[in-house]
């Protein structure tokens, strides 16, 4: 009983360990052993030694993707709220250490500083002032409602708002002392506005042949462990793979062509029962869905200029009920039919105010009115503004939130094609274009309710009204097995190979081989597909059961990859084979430059000059604040020796990035001097002082982050 009282007891924990287990087995079987013999079962990730647990991730990802309306893929949701977490960890951490606390009351009083709370007239008392009892009383009651999504919103809110109060009393801290002195400010005028003028030979790189110069793999690997900082990577894979698209042939396309050719006419069915087709029939709904078009049904006008190119001319010199096609137009093949013709305006200016709801499209945290409480807020100001320009511009500058509010409500000038795409509001685009100037009404949108006001119309014309049934141009079923047997041979072709059978597998078939380089564990697009989710490929490069050489074939969207793992990068130092491109060009510049040196002999710039077979020459008034020599280029190193370099004394050996120089400074100009160096010194703080997007980067590189997240995601390493 004792054991029995122990497991009923320990029974939450244990279905959600066994929970998470499961999740982890669905992404990936092969983790379930390991998931269990992990010793970060119940943790994502460690920063400066607090670790992020699974279930506080996977809450913070699912919030994410709801208040993004999962707009975003998996993987940039679970990086952005990676990035989101720890930035709120590491300010924590940061107040901590330095004494400061950030409580609720603090994030209180800033949050109902906000216009969007301050000066939302639901929470104004009876003089017309904020009355912050009425936004803790709104408060209270959006948090007891069995509906939670609008309190969820404003929790929501006060966790940013709360994020970004530490991120900025930290910063201000921080930039507190980044200021700048007077004499700071008098010594940077001198540094930019000094003139140099200056005698020089200059012996460039590209004088010695890289063949002449040995940079071999030992010298890149003491290059790449000298600089550390410089070649730390993240744990990568590189693939290479070959892409099977599955497309229609010509002969799908005509199949499909003629099948739409074939809705045209009237037809009959087995019992001789008359099927209208689509030049006799006036139900199109019915059509669309017993013939099952790939187009849904759309019944807006269009003017010329928005005619499909390819039967525009026939539709502008034709008639209500003429049909056009079947003609190709994106990947699809179309009929259309003229149902109407009338007169539109090309183009609208409107003004209107806006009456949002809960639940409307955009309403913000604050907006507490039922529908029915707007309707009747819109309708009252609707009395008071149909005649009436001056008010109608005092109660848009009251109740709009956007640009329009400081412009009397003034929406501005849109053309009939942004109007009537899926971008703008139908309901407000079919008021304002079916009606005349001067016409004021109110519109239930998507937002609200607008009252909106038609202010001017210009270039009416001829809008038809088009009806277009279409079907998707696409492979049909044996072009699609066509296909997959075309890449299954591929990848049984290379199975007991290697990379090179890969590759040359590839050339005698005539494929093209596509590169991924560079991968990250939680990628999820190849970059070469960067329309298409492969995180299946990623995460077979990523496991530990996956080695250099191997091969696999996955499905994709419209077709299949085969891949093959060309190589694996370890977190740490950049590997010498990765690093070589960026270190021997650098190598053989300083090799070069040394054999340089060497010859710049002389106790004079005509004997460098003589000795090396060149000239010298002449630089006139050159500064640090543009570093560049004219002939040569941008020298920022010699243009910094010249100005600490005495007049009249020779100076040798400097490397640049051109070649090696030797010169002679001829005369220094030093700027007029200032009666204070105010502005300079404030400039100077102010760029320091606006580097604060630098800070979290710093902070994070020095903090103590351990990522677990790719077990989390199914990757078996």
């Amino acid at each position: 009983m004792a054991i029995l009282s122990k497991i009923r007891e320990r029974s939450v924990a244990l279905i959600a360990v066994i929970g998470l287990a499961l999740f982890a087995f669905v992404l990936d079987p092969s983790t379930l052993s390991d998931f269990f013999n992990s010793s970060k079962v119940n943790e994502v990730g460690e920063v400066g030694g607090e670790s992020i647990s699974r279930q506080e991730y996977a809450e913070a990802v699912d919030s994410y993707k709801t208040r993004t309306q999962n707009r975003a893929t998996e993987m940039q949701a679970a990086n952005a709220v990676w990035n989101n977490l720890l930035r709120e960890k590491i300010y924590n951490q940061q107040l901590e250490e330095a004494g400061v606390t950030i409580g609720e009351s603090d994030v209180w009083n800033q949050l109902i500083s906000y216009p969007s709370v301050s000066q939302n007239p639901q929470f104004f008392n009876e003089a017309g002032l904020f009355d912050e009892d009425k936004f803790k009383q709104f408060w209270i009651d959006i948090r007891s409602r069995e509906d939670q999504t609008l309190a969820k919103a404003w929790e929501d809110y006060k966790d940013l708002i709360a994020l970004n109060l530490k991120r900025d009393t930290y910063n201000n801290l921080v930039t507190a002392g980044l200021g700048a002195s007077l004499q700071e400010g008098k010594d940077t005028y001198n540094e930019e506005n000094t003139l140099m003028s200056a005698d020089f030979v200059y012996v460039p790189y590209t004088s010695i042949a890289d063949s002449l110069i040995n940079v071999s793999k030992s010298d890149i690997e003491a290059y790449v462990k000298s600089h550390p900082n410089e070649f730390q990577v993240e744990e990568s894979r590189d693939l290479s793979f070959v892409l099977f698209e599955i497309k229609a042939t010509e002969g799908d396309k005509n199949d499909i062509k003629n099948q739409v050719a074939g809705f045209l006419q009237d037809t009959e069915d087995r019992n001789g029962i008359k099927i209208e087709g689509f030049k006799n029939t006036s139900d199109y709904s019915t059509f669309f869905d017993e013939n099952e078009s790939d187009l849904p049904l759309v019944e807006n006008y269009v003017l010329e200029a928005q005619l499909p190119t390819v039967i525009s001319q026939q539709v502008v010199a034709g008639n209500v009920n003429d049909t056009f096609g079947p003609y190709e137009e994106g990947n699809n093949y179309k009929i259309s039919k003229i149902v109407d013709i009338v007169k539109r305006p090309d183009s609208v200016n409107s003004s209107y105010i806006l009456i949002p709801h809960v639940g409307a499209a955009r309403a913000g945290a604050d907006v507490t009115q039922t529908v029915e409480q707007a309707r009747a807020t819109a309708d009252s100001i609707f009395k008071l503004v149909r005649n009436n320009k001056k008010k109608f511009a005092e109660m848009a500058s009251k109740f709009n939130t956007d640009n329009s509010k400081d412009k009397g409500g003034e929406f501005g000038w849109i053309n009939h094609q942004n109007a009537f795409s899926p971008r703008f509001d139908k309901d407000y685009a079919e008021f304002i274009f079916n009606n005349k100037k001067g016409k004021v009404e109110v519109i239930k949108t998507a937002f609200g309710f607008h009252i909106i006001r038609i202010d001017d119309q210009k270039n009416k014309q001829n809008a038809y009204k088009l009806i277009t049934f279409g079907k998707e141009i696409k492979a049909s079923q044996a072009t699609e097995d066509a296909v997959f047997q075309e890449a299954e041979t591929f990848a049984l072709s290379i199975m007991d190979g290697n990379t090179n059978k890969f590759y040359s597998a590839a050339r005698e078939k005539n494929y093209t081989t596509r590169p991924a380089v560079g991968l990250k564990v939680l990628d999820d697009k190849l970059p070469s597909l960067p329309r298409t989710n492969n995180r299946p490929v990623i995460t077979w490069a990523f496991s530990k059961d996956t080695k250099q050489g191997d091969f696999k074939r996955f499905d994709t969207e419209g077709g299949y990859i085969v891949a093959t793992l060309v190589g694996k990068t370890e977190k740490g130092l950049m590997p010498v084979t990765k690093a070589t491109g960026r270190v021997k060009p650098l190598l053989l510049n300083e090799k070069k430059a040394k054999l340089i040196r060497e010859k710049m002999s002389g106790a004079t710039l005509n004997d460098i000059a003589t000795s090396n077979k060149i000239t010298v020459r002449k630089a006139n008034d050159v500064a640090l604040k543009s570093p560049s020599i004219t002939g040569v280029g941008f020298e920022p190193n010699v243009v910094g020796a010249m100005y600490y370099a005495k007049e009249n004394q020779l100076y040798k050996g400097i490397d640049g990035n051109k070649g090696v120089f030797a010169f002679v400074i001829t005369k220094k100009t030093k700027p007029t001097e200032l009666p204070n160096y105010e502005s300079t010194r404030q400039r100077l703080a102010q760029e320091r002082k606006s580097r604060t997007g630098n800070i979290f980067e710093a902070l994070k590189k020095s903090s103590d982050i351990e990522d677990y997240r790719a077990l989390f995601y199914g990757v078996n390493q």
